[in-house]
């Protein structure tokens, strides 16, 4: 389903498959994701099975208000919300102690659970218009590169997936840093968009 200048039927289709349980690619401000409702065990085993994923690699989430934090994360610092307040939205995926009881499609197993606010896109737009968590897995087979237009996510994963939104090519470059706030002290886990010094002198300003 092609973006148009008002994007609100294809919202409309995309939350109604979400929230049956199906699997949406959908574009970023990066790349193309795969979208699954958070909490759905069954849609999120289907996932890792089209990606070919290992259990060891856990799926990031995306949401649209930092009031979502609670169905899938436990209370934050001080720290790590002077972190949101400045990089969200954007590139930076913040991994937070989970949420006790969360699926472990989620966690991998670590008690830690990967979240951003995505920056200016559909996948924006998306998070923003439901009340759930998303998952924001690239689109891609595992070991290949990640889809950077519909043709590719197509080529990819064929029929197995219920809606590929078509937003043209995306910008691609580098993925979202990936910081690791559940220690004590900030650990960047994986550098992208975002330099890790910037990081690491944000907090050392912030004081927190």
């Amino acid at each position: 389903m092609k973006l148009r200048e008002n994007n609100s039927q294809v919202l409309v289709s995309a939350i109604k498959i979400l929230k049956k349980g199906g699997i949406i690619a959908y574009p970023t401000e990066t790349f193309y994701a795969l979208g699954v409702k958070f909490d759905l065990i069954g849609s999120l085993q289907n996932l890792y099975e089209i990606k070919k994923r290992t259990r060891a690699k856990a799926l990031p989430l995306i949401i649209g208000r930092r009031e979502m934090l609670g169905l899938v994360a436990a209370p934050v610092s001080r720290k790590t919300l002077s972190l949101m307040d400045r990089f969200w939205p954007g590139p930076l995926t913040i991994l937070l102690a989970a949420k006790e009881n969360l699926s472990e499609y989620l966690t991998a197993g670590t008690h830690a659970v990967a979240v951003r606010i995505p920056g200016r896109s559909f996948a924006l737009d998306l998070a923003r218009a439901v009340d759930f968590p998303i998952t924001a897995t690239s689109a891609n087979i595992s070991g290949m590169p990640p889809a950077q237009d519909a043709e590719t996510v197509v080529q990819y994963f064929g029929d197995s997936i219920d809606l590929v939104v078509d937003g043209g090519k995306t910008p691609g470059g580098n993925p979202s840093t990936i910081a690791d706030t559940t220690g004590k002290d900030l650990r960047i886990v994986r550098e992208g968009a975002i330099e890790k010094e910037v990081l690491y002198r944000f907090v050392g300003a912030s004081g927190k």
